[in-house]
């Protein structure tokens, strides 16, 4: 039975969202031992190469893209870049636990503004479930006076920068290559990671460590397609 488009997106979210997850627990591994720029250097390498192998035999960069959506590439891979500073630095900083509670929120800050922004139905039980999922969240940043965290805050920023990165997505034209777009973000990280390590220093990496980025880039990879 051929998949509807709805149901062929949750299962691909989901896919991605596990992926995600797993890349989040390696490069928080990794982060206690290595600094987080060269960290993302060396997995944007790895991931970055692998998107742009996958694009070149797809065709990916064979393909006509107009400005239109040139801009909005270039706008996603900026909130791209803004998330995974914003993310990284929660994440070296605060329970895994807690971070990832706090990402929650994501889906429902773009179903809300999918409503506001691109005029799509949302209805009152999505409404309600909004408001009782940010209800969630405030519980856990918890933003009175002695129980905020002002990680929690960089966490709340990296939310709202993926949640800009996906309502860009999502007015690009289908006819975009995925590869094209995956490729295009990681090499933002990337570049971005290289410019922080002149800040931020570069040392050896033990095998341990080199495993765990190895597979923080695989799972990236995953997620971004």
């Amino acid at each position: 039975m051929a998949l509807s488009d709805n149901a062929r997106g949750a299962l691909l979210m989901n896919v991605a969202m596990i992926a995600f997850t797993l890349n989040d627990t390696a490069m928080k591994a990794v982060m206690q031992h290595v600094p987080m720029f060269q960290a993302m250097t060396l997995r944007g390498v790895l991931s970055t190469a692998a998107l742009a192998f996958i694009a070149w035999r797809m065709g990916a960069f064979a393909k006509t893209i107009a400005p239109r959506d040139r801009r909005f590439i270039g706008l996603r891979a900026v909130f791209e870049v803004a998330s995974t500073l914003a993310f990284f630095a929660a994440l070296r900083n605060m329970p895994l636990a807690n971070l990832s509670a706090i990402m929650q929120a994501l889906p429902l800050i773009d179903t809300l503004v999918a409503a506001v922004v691109l005029g799509e139905s949302v209805g009152w039980r999505r409404t309600l479930a909004i408001l009782a999922g940010f209800l969630g969240v405030l519980i856990i940043i918890r933003p009175g006076a002695e129980g905020f965290s002002i990680w929690a805050g960089v966490g709340l920023l990296a939310m709202l920068a993926v949640a800009v990165r996906d309502i860009v997505t999502r007015q690009m034209s289908r006819a975009i290559p995925s590869t094209f777009v995956a490729a295009t973000a990681s090499l933002a990280v990337l570049v971005t990671g290289l410019a922080g390590t002149a800040f931020e220093g570069w040392q050896p990496v033990a095998l341990r460590e080199a495993l765990l980025i190895l597979f923080s880039a695989g799972m990236l990879i995953v997620g971004y397609l």
